[in-house]
């Protein structure tokens, strides 16, 4: 076989060959190459999201994502390395941005919701489509959390994820462990309803909002700046505090 007609090889490695089918999993697919193109282009019609891949190399050479990709070429594409430092090769993410803040799809309310009572920015709305959330992100320097994953093969996402886990629990815990989050969780300094911050209020202030029932048992009270919905240490608050730990828990592991 001349050189020219020889396919193009890729390996996928560790929790990048979620996006594969189970047969492509673990081992070199092989694809067809008429015309040398953007190795990013070559590895997001093999399924995967350029902003899950961290490391591309070619014929064992680290790659940038416009490299081109020909026929022969043997590519090799790795996710994020935790704990690995990665300065010496062609690491592909940006940094990500300094304060950890998120916008998420349609799909994902109740993480939303749970990311914000840990104290996270999160932005969603119930109705926003795939080019309003790409350009909120990158608007915004957030971080795009999705369950599309055709979403995050817009060009101008640069910091995206794409959920594995489906119960929002367990969307937390994960998350939390692949941003490293749990030194920077504040629970309940923003609203779960509407991201709005957090601030103490009297109870004399609100008192008439208030069953009796909660103004005997409670004594403090906080106030959403936003949409001012009230937050009290209630039984929601303490089961928000169990998730919160498990998901720092399972971080760890």
């Amino acid at each position: 076989m001349a050189p020219s007609e020889r396919p193009a090889t890729c390996r996928f490695y560790a929790e990048l060959n979620d996006f594969l089918p189970p047969a492509d999993r673990q081992r070199p697919v092989e694809r067809r190459v008429d015309a040398p193109g953007a190795v990013k282009d070559f590895i997001e019609a093999l399924g995967v999201p350029h902003t899950e891949v961290d490391l591309v190399l070619i014929n064992g050479e680290p790659a940038g994502f416009l490299q081109p990709v020909r026929a022969g070429d043997r590519v090799s594409v790795y996710p994020p390395f935790r704990g690995l430092d990665l300065t010496p090769l062609a690491r592909l993410r940006p940094a990500r941005p300094a304060e950890a803040r998120f916008v998420l799809d349609v799909h994902l309310g109740r993480l939303a919701g749970y990311l914000r009572l840990a104290g996270f920015d999160s932005v969603y709305r119930n109705h926003c489509a795939d080019e309003t959330l790409a350009s909120i992100a990158q608007a915004g320097a957030r971080i795009l959390l999705t369950r599309d994953r055709e979403l995050l093969k817009r060009r101008i996402v640069e910091w995206g994820y794409w959920v594995r886990e489906t119960r929002p629990h367990s969307q937390l815990a994960e998350i939390v462990r692949r941003f490293d989050l749990g030194p920077l969780l504040r629970p309940f300094t923003r609203c779960g309803r509407c991201n709005g911050l957090l601030d103490p209020v009297a109870k004399e202030e609100i008192a008439g909002r208030l069953l009796p029932e909660t103004r005997q048992a409670h004594r403090e009270f906080h106030r959403c700046r936003g949409c001012g919905q009230l937050y009290w240490r209630g039984s929601l608050v303490a089961a928000i505090e169990r998730m919160l730990d498990h998901a720092t828990r399972k971080s760890e592991q």
